[in-house]
């Protein structure tokens, strides 16, 4: 027989607590190796988002101004003209001035983006405020000529990852990825 059965039990929470700290520094080891690509995969998961949104504005833009005969664009939401990355709105510009306004059909919005992500743009007109015009027959065009050809690229990014929007003078938009894609996935067309 035991003559001390308290003891047993208190060797037996000990081990019970050793066991329990090997296994918080076993997770937090873990934990401090696996955060660095969380947060990669949660940036990479952000930036295609915003990829993906942009491209369904732009493919929203196209559709619209095949459906009504006329030229839609697709332009920064920021007063600037310029930042993209403060949103973007598909409208129909009544006015001229490629900025949303009262008399413009504002067929889309999208708000601002992530912290850390930004977007470029390069096109063959490097008109500001920055913008992408499709005529009635889906082609991309100028703002002032729906005969005029425009195309260029997107460059969305976000810390150390880029994503590219390429469209074509046909109109046709791609994503597509530098670090994957090399050369055939150039800031222009």
């Amino acid at each position: 027989m035991n003559a001390h059965p308290g003891r047993a039990r208190r060797h037996q929470r000990a081990s019970t607590l050793v066991e329990l700290m090997t296994v918080l520094a076993i997770a937090a080891i873990l934990l401090a190796v696996g955060a660095p690509d969380m947060r990669r995969m949660l940036r990479a998961h952000r930036l295609n988002a915003a990829v993906t949104d942009l491209f369904n504005a732009l493919g929203l833009a196209r559709a619209q101004a095949i459906m009504r005969g006329s030229r839609v664009e697709l332009v920064p939401a920021a007063d600037d003209g310029v930042d993209w990355s403060r949103g973007w709105v598909v409208m129909v510009d009544r006015d001229g001035d490629r900025r949303p306004g009262p008399g413009d059909d504002i067929i889309a919005m999208h708000g601002a983006l992530d912290e850390g992500i930004t977007i470029a743009s390069v096109f063959t007109t490097g008109k500001k405020p920055s913008y992408v015009a499709y005529n009635g027959a889906g082609r991309s065009c100028s703002d002032t000529s729906t005969l005029a050809a425009r195309w260029g690229s997107f460059s969305v990014t976000s810390f150390d990852q880029v994503r590219r929007i390429r469209i074509n003078m046909l109109g046709r938009a791609r994503i597509c990825d530098p670090a994957r894609d090399g050369p055939s996935c150039g800031a222009t067309e």
